[in-house]
């Protein structure tokens, strides 16, 4: 086998694979093929042998179930639901999301029990391989009957319809197809909803937060150990035996993370003249720590649903039945993104509070950390950024799981809304980002102020790599420049 190419099979996709396999080409394994090809051919034999109503496949949709549909309609039936189903709107969802999206929908679809035609799993394949990427707006989903809207702008390309990203610019998906000598997909009984039902928009929202997460709480920590030492505090509340005595593991690995990385600082070390630290620095092992925990359970649930079928019916050769039931809705999810923003924005909530005390002329640093204060405001009104976003979470933070609309004309009476969820999470870790950038900016300066003392190795050696980017600031100069700096410095970390 080729070792560039991710062979999708009933093997579970970790994050950490979803992370290299955006990098590589796809292809269904040998099994994975077999089973597309069962289950699409003994649903095939089913429709020719009876008549018997089955949901979605010869009847209508949602509250139209009870409509019957004629054989030599089918195909039209599963068309007419990809079209009247493309309502998405807003913002474009970003094109990293929309090719996870593809990556998860190809490995739901490939477990064989969603009747999809090999022919069509193969041209998601394509998109993939080639980076053709659909265009999907956030707006439209109710995170239950699966995300129905932003996947039937993802089926659109299929049939020769809707946009698509190609070679950097969005185009027409006719001629995109027409490019590689494609012909439109005719899809056949079912596909349309196996294509539509599923919950590939939040959960691909969701891994990429995870992904971006990851990296995040390193930097969270990093960031925090620079703070430690700009406000000169005391090593005794990260001390082992503190948190083996309230054993949460987040809070004991935190508190290890951050020991190490303080080993060798000379100015945590020296003699301090305080009892106590404020809380945003004493109690990071006890946030920071609960955020550790909480994301993974987050991580439990993405994970579960990444390698789950999720689409309506359901089918099941070897047991000779299709049944109908509720894999497509999301309040697993729903519930689990609510979850990531509340325990990430959490890292900002504290980190602003590092921000403002460091800026507030205590303990030997001077207001504002600027030497000539008056004629020069210093790192005032980065605080306040950092402030603005701080609220800005908390507001998006409000739980989208809470709520419910009825839809469908009463048939579709409880809906998620998780896909609410999971385009308010991905704001919201990329403005907890903003805000340890702003963190980082100021602690840099803090440290510069207790010079000639220095801190540990692995901190200078941050110091070094970030004023090679962000120089100290002597007077006052234009600060977004250098927020954003400080915001791409982080996102390396």
């Amino acid at each position: 086998m080729d070792k560039s190419t991710h062979y999708i099979s009933s093997e579970w996709l970790s994050l950490d694979q979803v992370k290299q396999v955006l990098n590589q080409q796809i292809a269904l394994s040998d099994n994975a093929r077999e089973r597309v090809v069962q289950c699409r051919s003994y649903l095939d034999n089913k429709l020719a042998k009876e008549d018997t109503p089955i949901y979605g496949i010869n009847t209508g949709f949602g509250s139209l179930c009870d409509q019957e549909i004629d054989k030599k309609d089918l195909a039209q039936l599963q068309a007419n639901l990809v079209k009247s189903h493309a309502c998405g709107t807003g913002d474009e969802v970003p094109q990293d999301v929309v090719k996870t999206m593809l990556l998860l929908k190809v490995q739901s679809l490939s477990y064989g029990h969603s009747g999809i035609a090999l022919e069509t799993i193969q041209r998601l394949i394509d998109f993939y391989n080639h980076d053709v990427i659909p265009v999907v707006y956030q707006l439209g989903s109710l995170g239950a009957s699966g995300d129905l809207a932003p996947l039937a702008h993802i089926a659109l390309p299929l049939l020769g319809l809707g946009e698509a990203y190609f070679e950097g610019k969005v185009q027409p998906a006719a001629q995109i197809l027409a490019h590689f000598g494609w012909e439109p997909i005719e899809l056949q009984s079912k596909e349309g909803l196996a294509l539509l039902n599923g919950t590939q928009f939040m959960s691909a929202f969701g891994t990429i937060c995870l992904l971006r997460i990851d990296q995040l709480l390193k930097a969270s920590e990093v960031i925090t150990a620079l703070s430690f030492d700009g406000y000169d505090c005391l090593l005794s509340p990260y001390n082992d035996l503190i948190h083996q005595a309230r054993p949460h593991p987040g809070q004991i690995q935190v508190a290890k993370n951050i020991r190490e990385l303080l080993e060798g600082s000379e100015i945590a070390q020296q003699k301090k003249p305080y009892i106590q630290d404020p809380y945003s620095f004493r109690c990071v092992p006890q946030v920071h720590g609960a955020t550790y925990d909480a994301l993974n359970y987050c991580r439990e649930v993405i994970l579960r649903e990444i390698n789950s079928v999720t689409d309506n019916p359901n089918i099941f050769p070897d047991e000779d039945k299709i049944l109908s039931g509720g894999n497509f809705h999301g309040q697993p999810l729903a519930l689990a993104l609510d979850f990531l923003s509340i325990a990430v924005a959490e890292l900002a909530n504290i980190s602003e509070r590092r921000t403002y005390t460091l800026i507030s002329g205590k303990r030997d640093l001077p207001a504002f950390l600027i030497a000539s204060q008056g004629l020069n405001s210093g790192f005032m009104i980065p605080q306040y950024t950092a402030a603005s976003i701080v609220s800005q979470n908390k507001q998006l933070c409000t739980p989208a799981s809470i709520d419910s609309i009825v839809s469908s004309n009463g048939q579709e009476d409880h809906v998620s809304m998780g896909a609410n969820a999971a385009t308010k999470a991905l704001k919201v870790v990329q403005n907890v980002e903003r805000v340890l950038a702003i963190e980082l900016m100021t602690a840099a300066q803090a440290i510069e102020f207790r010079r000639p003392m220095r801190t540990s190795k692995k901190l200078e050696k941050l110091m070094d790599d970030f004023r090679a980017e962000v120089p100290f600031v002597e007077d006052d100069k234009v600060m977004y420049t250098e927020i954003d700096k400080a915001l791409k410095f982080v996102q390396t970390l």
